[in-house]
């Protein structure tokens, strides 16, 4: 969920006026693992956090980054108490507020307008795993780097003189973790798309040269930004 608290609907502002504590984020902490109780969403007031899994093999998988103004509400509702299967990993100090799943599910009920918007930006937050699940299905490994690359300049791109630099200073295999791939095949990827002139690199940062090209390979279908993105 990418959106920030001033493009929120007023019904879905409301959000923030429901009983909840705050509580300080250290850089390296979790601000929950998985198996956990999953009894609350977040609201990062300021820094990072990783949302992730470890996957049974012992690899990263990485979901999304949560930053200033965003929710992370990784539970289901009205429904007995279940378990976070992902965890959230603190990357930047930082102070959230909590919301208890309880008073989540009161004020939902009273107030129809509030439980509409909140339902829609679950939906957004669903669609995008959908939508990431179904590039590695159909496009494998080409469709994981690709789409996470295109991802990333919705969410970091900044226009410059010979392409996008994506402002997110990445290692080979924090940008593996995001594709679910090892850092060996994403090496051997990406040295393709520099030989070949798509991309190349600006102090330990991605530039992409040939954006359209990216979109073509796996087909891209120009979806909304709020919805294409690594947030």
């Amino acid at each position: 969920m990418n959106e920030k608290i001033d493009d929120y609907s007023p019904d879905l502002k409301d959000l923030l006026s429901i009983i909840h504590s705050e509580r300080g984020l250290k850089k390296g902490t979790y601000l929950f693992q998985e198996g956990d109780q999953a009894d609350a969403i977040y609201f990062i007031r300021s820094g990072k956090v990783r949302i992730g899994k470890i996957t049974p093999d012992g690899r990263e998988l990485t979901f999304r980054i949560c930053g200033k103004e965003d929710f992370i509400g990784e539970m289901t509702l009205y429904c007995a108490p279940s378990k976070y299967t992902v965890h959230a990993k603190v990357l930047e100090d930082g102070i959230c507020a909590k919301i208890r799943k309880e008073d989540l599910e009161e004020n939902l009920l009273l107030n129809p307008n509030l439980n509409i918007e909140f339902m829609k930006m679950m939906g957004i937050h669903h669609q995008k795993a959908q939508l990431k699940f179904r590039d590695l299905i159909l496009h494998g490994k080409k469709g994981a780097l690709y789409s996470t690359l295109i991802r990333m300049t919705n969410s970091y791109g900044v226009s410059i003189k010979d392409g996008i630099l994506i402002d997110l200073p990445l290692t080979n295999q924090e940008l593996a973790n995001f594709c679910g791939m090892s850092r060996e095949v994403v090496n051997r990827m990406l040295g393709l798309l520099k030989k070949d002139g798509k991309v190349s690199m600006q102090e330990g940062k991605i530039v992409i040269h040939d954006l359209q090209f990216l979109r073509n390979e796996i087909h891209c279908e120009n979806c909304p930004v709020e919805i294409c993105n690594i947030e």
